[in-house]
Parts: structure tokens; C-alpha cells; sequence
């Protein structure tokens, strides 16, 4: 879009990859590399200079993250309804005023009931549409032939665009998501697209996004390891505090 209406009114945006790639988990490097060749093609656009930035923080991890947790604006939850494990990730994103951007996965499903839906930034199918899909039998060429701008960025990845001409490098990547797409990324993409605008939209309202972050901040206190201990021993656990007696 930036390409072809430099016009475009939309906020500067750096977009922050993490991750790391088991070491026999092909597909997973592979969207690593294609990450870091996006980056390199973006980055060097004098287009979309300023407006426009794409970095990947290598070995992110718990130690590193304490860079980015309070950095952050916009936090990503992408995650396909019913496929994530609830992680902590988004939770220090939201104590530390951090927006979400999510589907109705993990702990996200939690973030959204105490920050309220109306500081949250929902989109994708839930867990129920994800098993109607496939009962039915999902084909993501129906999403990728229906959509111009899907369809647009996924043959710049085929082209070889972001590889240097190359059309074989991100080929496995391009026909999983064409032939199979496991996690459903073709149909929950019309509703990301969807939400980034009302991001861009919220964004441009400073007091509007200072407001959602203060409350996202102030309604995270169910996350607290406290309360969490507290629960744990009284429901779990059963066990009682014991005074100690310092000397």
C-alpha cells in the first residue's frame, strides 16, 4: 500500500519478529529467513523509509525480553484459536501498557475479559469455526483467489522478490500455505487486515490509546504471581500462610 500511494495516511510502524526454530523444524527456519530477507528488501526501500521498519531480535527469550516488554505499543497474539499453549508473553506485554492485537486463544481469551473488549484488538476465527472449517473441508485457495491483496503479497514471496530472484527459496512455504495451511493463516487474514486498521485508527488518537493503555495496565492485577500463589494454595494446594518469625 505504502508503494503505491506514498500518500498513504497511516502511523510509522517498526515491526519486532522474536523467535527461535527448534533445530529439525525446517518450516519454522524457513519463516525465520524469510523474516530477516523482508527485513533486508524493506529496510533499504527509500519509499517506505521512516514510515516502515521490519526487525528480527534473535533468541528471544525471558532474560532479553525485559528490552522489549516496555518498548512495545502494539503487542501481536496471533496465535490460531485452540492451537497455543497459554504463555506469560502476552501478559507482560499488557502490564507494561502494551496493546493487544489477538484471537481468541490461550490467555488472550483472560486479557480480553479483564481489560475489556473495548481495549483489546480482536480478530480470527474462535476454536469452534477453526473445527466447522475443517469438518467441512477448508480450502485456503477459496481465501487466496478472493483476495487481491493476499493474493498480491503472497506472489511477491513466489516471485522471488524477497529472495533476490530466487522463486525455489520460499516455495515450501508458499505451497503450505496454498495446499494445506494447518493454521488457518489465509482465514484469519481478511480480520487481522481488518483490525490493523482500527490499530491505525485508535493510534492516531493519543489520548483514545492512553487511556486503553492505562486500563490494560491497571485491570492486569488477576495476572499477579501473587494472586496466582494465592489461588494455587487454596484450591490446589490446600495449604495455609505460616508466620515466620525473624530474628
Amino acid at each position: 500500500r505504502l508503494k503505491k500511494n506514498r500518500n498513504l495516511d497511516v502511523p510509522p510502524r517498526t515491526v519486532i519478529f522474536g523467535g527461535k526454530a527448534a533445530p529439525g523444524y525446517f518450516m519454522a527456519k524457513l519463516i525465520i529467513k524469510l523474516i530477516n530477507s523482508v527485513a533486508d528488501v524493506i529496510n533499504q526501500d527509500p519509499d517506505v523509509a521512516g514510515r516502515l521498519k521490519v526487525v528480527f531480535f534473535p533468541d528471544f527469550n525471558v532474560r532479553n525480553g525485559h528490552h522489549i516488554y516496555p518498548a512495545a505499543d502494539l503487542s501481536e497474539q496471533i496465535s490460531t484459536a485452540g492451537k497455543e499453549a497459554s504463555g506469560t508473553g502476552n501478559m507482560k506485554f499488557s502490564m507494561n501498557g502494551a496493546l493487544t492485537i489477538g484471537t481468541l486463544d490461550g490467555a488472550n481469551i483472560e486479557i480480553r475479559e479483564e481489560v475489556g473488549a473495548e481495549n483489546f484488538f480482536l480478530f480470527g476465527v474462535t476454536a469452534e469455526e477453526v473445527f466447522e472449517l475443517k469438518s467441512k473441508g477448508y480450502s485456503p485457495w477459496s481465501y487466496y483467489e478472493s483476495n487481491a491483496e493476499l493474493r498480491e503479497a503472497m506472489e511477491l514471496i513466489r516471485s522471488g522478490f524477497f529472495s533476490a530472484g530466487d522463486s525455489n527459496l520460499f516455495k515450501p512455504f508458499v505451497d503450505s500455505l496454498l495446499y494445506h495451511d494447518e493454521y488457518l493463516v489465509f482465514a484469519d487474514y481478511p480480520s487481522y487486515i481488518e483490525s490493523q486498521e482500527q490499530v491505525n485508527q485508535a493510534y492516531r488518537d493519543p489520548e483514545r490509546w492512553a487511556r486503553m493503555s492505562v486500563l490494560n495496565v491497571a485491570r492486569m492485577g488477576k495476572f499477579s504471581s501473587d494472586r496466582s500463589i494465592r489461588e494455587y494454595s487454596e484450591k490446589i494446594w490446600k495449604v495455609e500462610p505460616v508466620p515466620v518469625l525473624l530474628k
